[in-house]
């Protein structure tokens, strides 16, 4: 079977998230929404309200995955200031988005578009709307990048619009080993299987009392076949220290 690979990166934007101010809860809800259409979010970049930071991560990332999601600094304030970043790495113009500034109007009245509020209708020339159903503030995309909302319910709302426009990949399955061994007695062991079977990640995370084997990857069968052989590999060593295996 033929694996299909689509990747994708974000870039959080917000000098309140690298102050600690601010917790970001948009990694969770991303990363778990991609990989439920077979997208895999390879990297992760946060960068202040500052030009020259958004424009490098942008051009960066935009290059080497299939898909770039930004959150934050889309709002009305002085240091909101991610689409004008945007339009200059994309080299385009930064204006009104008409169909935007309707949005805005419709849902302000007419007339009560400030210079604050009128900000948000701002973006690239060729940005394609992603509207959002809570404050009428549009997010957009711009070929393969999407640039949504830093707030978590915005972030979701707009993030949901944009699934039509992805196209997803090979579905990544995983299975966990709950054991009771410590990871030192099987490091060995694990990282000989891991040699074995590149194209499978393979992690452990260690608890008070137990640890966890993690194995993920897209081809089912020898995701499969490197579960079992560790199972083996496991009860070998202790009988009955394999408390449990899930899969997901």
């Amino acid at each position: 079977m033929t694996q299909k690979t689509i990747t994708a990166a974000l870039i959080i934007i917000g000098d309140e998230i690298l102050s600690g101010r601010t917790k970001d809860e948009n990694l969770n809800f991303l990363a778990v929404g991609l990989g439920e259409i077979g997208v895999n979010l390879k990297e992760v970049r946060v960068v202040i309200d500052g030009e020259e930071e958004i424009i490098e991560a942008v051009n960066a990332l935009r290059k080497k995955y299939d898909y770039v999601f930004t959150s934050g600094g889309v709002g009305p304030t002085h240091d909101d200031i991610t689409s004008a970043a945007i339009a200059k790495a994309f080299d385009d113009e930064y204006l009104v988005n008409e169909e935007a500034k309707t949005i805005l109007e419709n849902y302000y009245g007419h007339g009560n578009l400030n210079e604050a509020r009128l900000k948000m209708a701002f973006m690239p020339s060729k940005a394609i709307l992603i509207q959002n159903e809570i404050n009428a503030a549009s997010g957009f995309k711009i070929e393969n990048v999407f640039v949504l909302a830093g707030i978590p319910k915005i972030f979701r709302i707009m993030f949901e619009g944009t699934k039509t426009e992805l196209q997803g990949g090979t579905k990544t399955k995983m299975q966990e080993i709950k054991i009771t061994l410590t990871e030192s007695v099987i490091a060995k062991d694990f990282a000989n299987l891991q040699q074995k079977y590149p194209q499978i990640i393979m992690g452990s995370y260690p608890s008070e009392a137990t640890t966890s084997l993690v194995f993920r990857g897209t081809d089912y069968e020898i995701l499969e076949k490197s579960v079992n052989e560790m199972i083996l590999i496991l009860k070998n060593l202790q009988s009955d220290c394999v408390l449990a295996v899930v899969k997901s």
